[in-house]
């Protein structure tokens, strides 16, 4: 072995697992990101340590591959607290911080807290480096663990504020790169024959099936799978949000998205099913409406490479514990094609187009200010075929996930999981993950306040994304809700969820950016098409309706 430092170690470890960037505030690690630098990552300096997070997240879940972001000891708080969305959404994110160093543990420390315990709450696996000896043994199980089984994100703690003790020192070690946990998913098991041979006669059997599914599909890369079994067994799909573009919109066998931000059609057709096939889904309380979309009772199978999901919200009737795509892969082999199930077929096509014609007149609405049904069409018709689509939380995710459909299979669809915000950081994330695709971020104004100051970090490295603002300077989807508290509006009222206009188009322009306005839904297209054109980051401040409230979702009365 040869003698090497820490940081020299961690750049190679992670060139040879093929990441391209890092992510960070500084002050950590510089030695380690000086010997990145040699080997051609590139790293970007964020705003916050949660932005570096969620530039992290969202590299991973375009690469489906592990991402980078560090920050020091002092900011290793805000860092876990941006590990929340990759949580949620199983992207397997590697986190480093510095930790003050242990003879000053418990000793009231310079702005020093407890990291064991956040770190605990957002990550698979979290585990503490005291000098570059241990590096081999816990940066490479940091890889495994992200990587296997549900994916997540995972933590090292270094020594020292900026993890010098480890970085800056020398020891015999030698990097081995295990490259089957360097993209997901790191292993394909296979379910048991005898569960596959079940479910499919379960399947076979059922008048009224259809498929939920979940982000297991996406990680697993089984589109093409997903696709032939349901056309094979005449079922049906609702796909999750993490899985929005793992099932073509324009199929006749397309539902669309259920549960919480959901289309009515998708709700409706499965509390009339009569056997649902979860894939790859945690039947988590947003695909489920709050564990009651299907209704509890309804006959069930469920697919997940984690044995622990199977039947936790669901009682099952089978599960299997394996990859999405070998496991489809040996169900499609070993079942003949079904005749189609006509009768629940038309229903299928009659709840999808009661749907349809429920949100036309908004869709083609051309009142001014724009409603968001017509924004979201104009998206639908513009978005390039390779284009990744990046969506905030709230109301962003409601509009996108249910008004936008995915005309193309080379489209790439992720939301945030959790805090609203995410959506502006992601999509640079996503941009430096593929450069070479076009990255469009949905968001309102309530979300692109968060971080707009990394609209600088854009523009400094290059990172071309789109930015579109849902601009009804509000978060009006609380408005409801605080009026219910209030009796009525008040001025006490508006306080709680309006906010002043903001010319976001000027905003971006003073940081360099290019900024567009939109009054009238006719200057979407050419505003997309100009944005996507464009060599720097784009703002498109779009002026929509302050009425414009997403629908709650379907639930049977």
């Amino acid at each position: 072995m040869a003698k090497m430092t820490g940081a020299k170690f961690i750049a190679d470890t992670f060139y040879g697992h093929g990441l391209t960037h890092v992510f960070y505030m500084p002050y950590i690690a510089p030695r380690a990101l000086m010997e990145m630098e040699k080997l051609g990552i590139k790293r970007i300096q964020t705003h916050g340590e949660k932005a570096a997070a969620y530039m992290a997240d969202a590299y991973a879940r375009v690469n489906r591959s592990p991402g980078l972001c560090m920050a020091q000891s002092v900011g290793a708080v805000n860092l876990a607290a941006g590990l929340q969305d990759a949580y949620l959404a199983c992207s397997p994110v590697i986190a480093i911080t510095g930790r003050e160093y242990q003879i000053n543990q418990q000793r009231h420390a310079y702005q020093e807290v407890d990291h064991v315990n956040p770190f605990s709450a957002v990550t698979k696996y979290s585990a503490y480096v005291s000098n570059p000896e241990q590096l081999p043994i816990y940066l490479r199980q940091a890889f495994r663990s992200a990587t296997s089984g549900t994916p997540g994100p995972v933590h090292l703690n270094l020594e020292g504020l900026e993890g010098g003790m480890v970085v800056n020192e020398e020891a015999d070690i030698e990097v081995i790169i295990e490259e089957m946990f360097s993209s997901l998913p790191s292993t394909r098991p296979e379910s048991e024959s005898e569960k596959i041979m079940a479910s499919l006669q379960l399947l076979s059997r059922a008048d009224r099936p259809i498929i939920v599914a979940g982000g297991g599909v996406t990680a697993s890369g089984a589109r093409s799978e997903l696709i032939s079994l349901a056309e094979k067994l005449s079922f049906p799909v609702a796909t999750s949000l993490n899985a929005k573009n793992m099932f073509p919109s324009n199929h006749p066998l397309a539902l669309g998205t259920p549960g919480l931000y959901s289309r009515a059609c998708a709700n409706q057709a499965l509390c009339e099913a009569d056997l649902v096939f979860f894939i790859g889904s945690h039947t988590g309380g947003q695909v489920t409406n709050s564990y009651t979309i299907p209704p509890q009772g309804t006959p069930v199978i469920q697919l997940d490479i984690n044995a622990e999901e199977l039947g936790r919200n669901y009682s099952i009737k089978v599960g299997m514990q394996g990859d999405v795509r070998n496991t489809l892969r040996k169900m499609i082999a070993n079942t003949e094609k079904t005749e189609p199930r006509s009768e629940w077929i038309n229903r299928i096509h009659e709840l999808v187009q009661d749907w349809k014609d429920s949100v036309k007149n908004k869709v083609d609405s051309d009142i001014v200010p724009i409603l968001p049904e017509r924004l979201c069409s104009e998206i639908t018709e513009n978005l390039p075929s390779d284009a990744i689509l990046v969506s905030d939380t709230g109301h962003s995710g409601v509009w996108t996930g249910t008004m936008i459909d995915l005309k193309y299979p080379e489209q790439t669809f992720i939301r945030c999981a959790g805090s609203l915000g995410w959506g502006l950081p992601a999509a640079m994330g996503a941009k430096c993950a593929q450069p070479n695709r076009p990255v469009l971020l949905f968001t309102g104004d309530g979300g692109i306040w968060y971080h707009l100051a990394d609209l600088e970090t854009a523009m400094k490295y290059g990172i071309n994304t789109v930015t579109l603002v849902n601009n009804n300077h509000s978060l009006n989807q609380e408005k409801e809700g605080v009026e219910n508290i209030y009796g009525g509006q008040t001025a006490g009222s508006d306080d709680l969820w309006l906010f002043p206009d903001a010319d976001f188009a000027k905003i971006a322009e003073s940081i360099g950016c290019l900024g567009i306005t939109v009054n009238k839904p006719t200057e979407l297209s050419s505003a997309i098409d100009r944005a996507f054109t464009a060599e720097k980051p784009v703002v498109i401040d779009v002026k929509t309706h302050l009425d414009g409230i997403a629908p709650g979702a379907w639930a049977p009365e």
